[in-house]
Protein backbone atom coordinates (compact mmCIF):
# COMPACT_ATOMS: atom_id res chain seq x y z
CA UNK A 1 0.00 0.00 0.00
CA UNK A 2 1.03 3.56 -0.64
CA UNK A 3 2.02 5.63 2.39
CA UNK A 4 0.38 8.69 0.89
CA UNK A 5 -2.68 6.78 -0.29
CA UNK A 6 -3.40 5.26 3.15
CA UNK A 7 -4.00 8.63 4.82
CA UNK A 8 -7.68 9.58 4.95
CA UNK A 9 -8.80 12.96 3.62
CA UNK A 10 -10.90 15.02 6.06
CA UNK A 11 -13.94 16.74 4.58
CA UNK A 12 -14.23 20.38 5.74
CA UNK A 13 -17.48 21.41 7.44
CA UNK A 14 -18.61 23.77 4.67
CA UNK A 15 -17.82 21.37 1.82
CA UNK A 16 -19.98 18.63 0.38
CA UNK A 17 -18.64 15.71 -1.65
CA UNK A 18 -20.26 13.21 -3.98
CA UNK A 19 -18.90 10.10 -5.69
CA UNK A 20 -20.79 8.23 -8.39
CA UNK A 21 -19.92 6.59 -11.73
CA UNK A 22 -16.15 7.14 -11.25
CA UNK A 23 -16.68 10.91 -10.93
CA UNK A 24 -15.74 12.64 -7.68
CA UNK A 25 -17.35 16.06 -7.19
CA UNK A 26 -16.72 18.52 -4.36
CA UNK A 27 -18.63 21.73 -3.71
CA UNK A 28 -17.58 24.38 -1.21
CA UNK A 29 -17.49 28.09 -0.47
CA UNK A 30 -15.11 28.84 -3.38
CA UNK A 31 -16.92 26.81 -6.04
CA UNK A 32 -17.25 23.31 -7.41
CA UNK A 33 -14.66 20.92 -8.91
CA UNK A 34 -14.70 17.35 -10.10
CA UNK A 35 -12.17 14.72 -11.12
CA UNK A 36 -12.36 11.26 -12.66
CA UNK A 37 -11.18 8.32 -10.59
CA UNK A 38 -9.04 5.57 -12.16
CA UNK A 39 -10.82 2.19 -12.59
CA UNK A 40 -8.34 0.38 -10.28
CA UNK A 41 -9.09 2.80 -7.43
CA UNK A 42 -12.26 3.20 -5.37
CA UNK A 43 -13.31 5.88 -2.88
CA UNK A 44 -15.11 5.26 0.40
CA UNK A 45 -16.80 8.27 2.03
CA UNK A 46 -17.71 7.75 5.70
CA UNK A 47 -17.70 9.72 8.97
CA UNK A 48 -16.52 12.97 7.39
CA UNK A 49 -13.48 11.29 5.82
CA UNK A 50 -12.59 10.06 2.36
CA UNK A 51 -10.67 6.78 2.15
CA UNK A 52 -8.85 5.78 -1.05
CA UNK A 53 -8.85 2.01 -1.63
CA UNK A 54 -7.23 -0.15 -4.30
CA UNK A 55 -9.25 -2.89 -5.99
CA UNK A 56 -6.20 -5.09 -6.59
CA UNK A 57 -2.72 -5.43 -5.13
CA UNK A 58 0.44 -4.44 -6.96
CA UNK A 59 2.99 -1.73 -7.51
CA UNK A 60 0.93 0.13 -10.14
CA UNK A 61 -2.20 0.08 -7.97
CA UNK A 62 -0.21 1.41 -5.02
CA UNK A 63 1.18 4.25 -7.14
CA UNK A 64 -2.29 5.06 -8.46
CA UNK A 65 -3.66 5.07 -4.91
CA UNK A 66 -1.21 7.80 -3.89
CA UNK A 67 -1.89 9.78 -7.07
CA UNK A 68 -5.67 9.64 -6.72
CA UNK A 69 -5.45 10.54 -3.03
CA UNK A 70 -3.43 13.65 -3.91
CA UNK A 71 -5.83 14.65 -6.70
CA UNK A 72 -8.91 14.21 -4.48
CA UNK A 73 -7.21 16.11 -1.64
CA UNK A 74 -6.41 18.99 -4.01
CA UNK A 75 -10.03 19.13 -5.17
CA UNK A 76 -11.33 19.23 -1.58
CA UNK A 77 -8.77 21.85 -0.50
CA UNK A 78 -9.42 23.95 -3.62
CA UNK A 79 -13.18 24.27 -3.10
CA UNK A 80 -12.83 25.02 0.61
CA UNK A 81 -9.69 27.20 0.89
CA UNK A 82 -8.34 27.74 -2.64
CA UNK A 83 -4.73 27.94 -3.79
CA UNK A 84 -2.32 30.83 -4.31
CA UNK A 85 0.93 31.24 -6.24
CA UNK A 86 3.22 34.30 -6.15
CA UNK A 87 5.57 35.44 -8.90
CA UNK A 88 8.25 38.14 -8.61
CA UNK A 89 9.61 40.22 -11.48
CA UNK A 90 13.23 41.33 -11.13
CA UNK A 91 15.01 43.67 -13.50
CA UNK A 92 15.46 47.35 -14.22
CA UNK A 93 12.37 48.64 -15.97
CA UNK A 94 10.54 45.33 -15.65
CA UNK A 95 6.95 45.76 -14.48
CA UNK A 96 3.48 44.30 -14.77
CA UNK A 97 0.02 45.85 -14.94
CA UNK A 98 -3.37 44.21 -14.56
CA UNK A 99 -6.01 45.38 -17.04
CA UNK A 100 -9.33 43.58 -16.78
CA UNK A 101 -8.66 39.87 -17.11
CA UNK A 102 -5.19 40.13 -18.65
CA UNK A 103 -1.66 40.89 -17.50
CA UNK A 104 0.51 43.34 -19.43
CA UNK A 105 4.16 42.47 -18.83
CA UNK A 106 6.99 44.87 -19.71
CA UNK A 107 9.95 42.52 -19.36
CA UNK A 108 12.68 43.82 -21.63
CA UNK A 109 11.23 43.06 -25.05
CA UNK A 110 10.51 45.75 -27.65
CA UNK A 111 6.80 45.25 -27.01
CA UNK A 112 4.70 44.52 -23.93
CA UNK A 113 3.65 40.88 -23.51
CA UNK A 114 -0.10 40.51 -22.91
CA UNK A 115 -1.30 37.32 -21.18
CA UNK A 116 -5.04 36.66 -20.88
CA UNK A 117 -5.93 34.80 -17.70
CA UNK A 118 -8.16 31.72 -18.13
CA UNK A 119 -11.51 31.42 -16.36
CA UNK A 120 -11.11 30.44 -12.72
CA UNK A 121 -7.80 32.26 -12.17
CA UNK A 122 -7.62 35.70 -10.55
CA UNK A 123 -4.56 37.91 -10.38
CA UNK A 124 -3.51 40.70 -8.05
CA UNK A 125 -0.52 42.98 -8.74
CA UNK A 126 1.40 44.68 -5.92
CA UNK A 127 4.18 47.24 -6.36
CA UNK A 128 4.24 46.59 -10.17
CA UNK A 129 6.60 43.65 -9.60
CA UNK A 130 4.69 41.08 -7.53
CA UNK A 131 1.93 38.96 -9.10
CA UNK A 132 -0.37 36.91 -6.86
CA UNK A 133 -2.36 34.28 -8.76
CA UNK A 134 -5.25 32.52 -7.03
CA UNK A 135 -7.84 29.94 -7.93
CA UNK A 136 -9.50 26.71 -6.87
CA UNK A 137 -7.89 24.37 -9.45
CA UNK A 138 -4.29 23.66 -8.38
CA UNK A 139 -3.32 22.13 -11.72
CA UNK A 140 -4.61 25.07 -13.78
CA UNK A 141 -2.98 27.54 -11.35
CA UNK A 142 0.38 25.79 -11.78
CA UNK A 143 0.07 25.83 -15.58
CA UNK A 144 -0.74 29.56 -15.61
CA UNK A 145 2.16 30.41 -13.26
CA UNK A 146 4.57 28.34 -15.39
CA UNK A 147 3.32 29.97 -18.61
CA UNK A 148 3.91 33.47 -17.19
CA UNK A 149 7.35 32.48 -15.87
CA UNK A 150 8.27 31.08 -19.30
CA UNK A 151 8.04 34.55 -20.90
CA UNK A 152 11.32 35.56 -19.17
CA UNK A 153 12.85 32.88 -16.92
CA UNK A 154 15.38 34.19 -14.39
CA UNK A 155 18.95 34.25 -15.64
CA UNK A 156 21.81 33.18 -13.35
CA UNK A 157 24.13 36.21 -13.68
CA UNK A 158 22.02 39.19 -12.58
CA UNK A 159 18.85 37.35 -11.55
CA UNK A 160 16.68 39.27 -14.02
CA UNK A 161 13.41 37.70 -15.07
CA UNK A 162 10.22 36.22 -13.62
CA UNK A 163 10.58 33.77 -10.75
CA UNK A 164 8.39 32.09 -8.17
CA UNK A 165 8.47 33.95 -4.84
CA UNK A 166 9.91 30.96 -2.97
CA UNK A 167 12.40 30.10 -5.74
CA UNK A 168 16.08 30.63 -5.06
CA UNK A 169 18.21 31.48 -8.09
CA UNK A 170 21.67 29.94 -8.09
CA UNK A 171 23.85 32.89 -9.08
CA UNK A 172 26.99 32.48 -11.17
CA UNK A 173 30.07 34.66 -11.19
CA UNK A 174 30.45 36.65 -14.38
CA UNK A 175 33.54 36.99 -16.52
CA UNK A 176 36.60 38.43 -14.84
CA UNK A 177 38.40 41.32 -16.48
CA UNK A 178 41.99 41.28 -17.77
CA UNK A 179 44.78 42.27 -15.38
Amino acid sequence: MSRVGKKPIPIPEKASVEYSDRLFTATGAKGSLSCEIHPQIDLDIADGMIYVKTQEAGKKASALQGLVRSLVSNVVTGVSAGFERKLEINGIGYRVALSGNSLELNIGYSHPVVYSLPDGIQANVEKNTLITLSGIDKELLGHVAAAIRRFRPPEPYKGKGIKYAEERIHRKAGKTGAK
